[in-house]
């Protein structure tokens, strides 16, 4: 199960900072609590568990705030976990000195997640240019099931 966040841990990080270092320095100072995580968490429920270049894995639990009108976990709540992973995965293989946005992203729902579940969503680079980073992402359930999957593109531009 997913442990509670701090919100304390969390933060926005200075420009000048985000630009002196590499996407893979960046997330490792977060998971060592070096650099406050993205407040995105605080709402969530996701934290990132494993980082390595073109390739993260996020941990998460859709909290109860997140249930529509007829009790189920609203898709926003996958969507927003898996597009954490999918532009992670392109932050983590970006050099110093460079950015990215979003360009589109699909998202595929298989399955329902539930509040009380913790699932996992694995952000995987697919290719990374001058210009465009692609990657993909699947969300699973304890049991290794596909919850859902997307893909993106983002822009890659010098910050």
């Amino acid at each position: 199960m997913t442990t509670a966040i701090d919100p304390d841990s969390l933060g926005l990080i200075p420009p000048e900072t985000l630009a002196s270092m590499s996407g893979i320095e960046l997330f490792r100072k977060m998971m060592a609590g070096e650099l406050p995580g993205p407040p995105v968490q605080a709402i969530t429920g996701q934290r990132m568990i494993e980082a390595d270049e073109g390739r993260v894995l996020w941990e998460a639990a859709p909290p109860a705030n997140f249930l529509n009108p007829m009790g189920g976990v609203h898709g926003g709540w996958a969507m927003t976990v898996l597009d954490s992973a999918l532009a992670c995965a392109v932050h983590s293989a970006l050099q110093p000195g460079q950015g990215y946005t979003t360009l589109e992203a699909k998202v595929n729902l298989t399955r329902a997640p539930k509040v009380g579940e913790t699932y996992r969503c694995e952000g995987r680079l697919l290719t990374l240019g001058r210009r465009t980073g692609t990657s993909e992402a699947k969300m699973t359930d304890t049991e290794g099931r596909v919850v859902a999957f997307a893909t993106t593109t983002c822009l890659v531009f010098p910050i």
